[in-house]
């Protein structure tokens, strides 16, 4: 006798994969109607619940390419990438990359980027919130330890660079958008920070930074130290202003915290 565990994978398999042995371990008892017909109602939902949950995070990907193509997308997305989670609201993490091999799309060359731009938005909405920077703390920091500070962004903060001017693509198929804007893709690159502001700032931020800036907040949200992103920065843009870009993103919210390093006992003067 199968295992009910043995059983929800059969039943998945023949609903969203339309496998016929799974459909015949399943031994329905159809009726009038044949058990294909049956399982097909189901197989119907589940892809119609899938391209719901999609359509809500990537409104813009399916303007962009139709209703139709989204669907076909959509279902081949699910066949390939089923979900390995129980809240289907937080499903389609690697839609972007999908994209990025789906045939059909295969000259539409910006549409990944414009996905992660979308699945950027979709996880800043609904990402923890986080305690206002510590400036009492840090001034407890010495001044010699600074460059070893490690600091770490919001939750909601995510940086994206694509070769293509996804925001403008994105700003341009917004509701609030009427006739259908011409847009050359080969107007300029986009280096964005996505960021949950503060309630009382408005909302959800897509914001264009420089790539000196992007180096940094990167370096930084990889746990890098200060002096580490410095370098870097430096090597990239040696007239960028680090002291300034840091106090704008600690005011802006997007640097939440620090990490200071361990000084031994006998070093702290204690």
């Amino acid at each position: 006798m199968p295992s009910l565990h043995e059983w929800q994978r059969a039943f998945s398999a023949a609903a969203v994969f339309n496998d016929a042995a799974a459909l015949a371990s399943l031994r329905i008892v159809a009726g009038g109607m044949k058990p294909e017909a049956r399982i097909g109602i189901y197989r119907a939902n589940v892809l119609g619940n899938y391209r719901k949950a999609l359509a809500a995070t990537y409104p813009v990907i399916k303007r962009l390419v139709g209703a139709p193509f989204f669907d076909a997308a959509s279902d081949n997305f699910v066949r390939g990438h089923p979900s390995t989670r129980g809240d289907i609201n937080r499903y389609g993490a690697d839609f972007s990359e999908f994209l990025g091999t789906y045939p059909p799309a295969r000259d539409l060359k910006y549409l990944p980027d414009v996905a992660l731009l979308e699945w950027a938005i979709d996880q800043a909405n609904i990402a923890r919130d986080a305690a206002s920077f510590d400036f009492a703390a840090l001034a407890s920091v010495p001044a010699k330890l600074h460059g070893e500070l490690r600091f770490s962004l919001h939750p909601s903060a995510h940086l994206i660079v694509s070769t293509f001017p996804i925001l403008h693509i994105w700003q341009a198929n917004q509701p609030s958008c009427g006739a259908d804007e011409h847009i050359d893709l080969d107007e300029g690159d986009d280096a964005l920070l996505v960021l949950r502001r503060p309630s009382d700032v408005g909302g959800i931020a897509i914001e264009r930074i420089s790539q000196a800036e992007h180096l940094l907040l990167a370096t930084l949200a990889a746990g890098r130290t200060l002096d580490e992103a410095a370098n870097r920065c430096a090597a990239m843009a040696p007239a960028f202003d680090l002291a300034a870009a840091l106090q704008r993103h600690v005011a802006g919210n997007t640097i939440v915290a620090f990490r200071a390093p361990v000084v031994p006992a006998s070093e702290s003067g204690t």
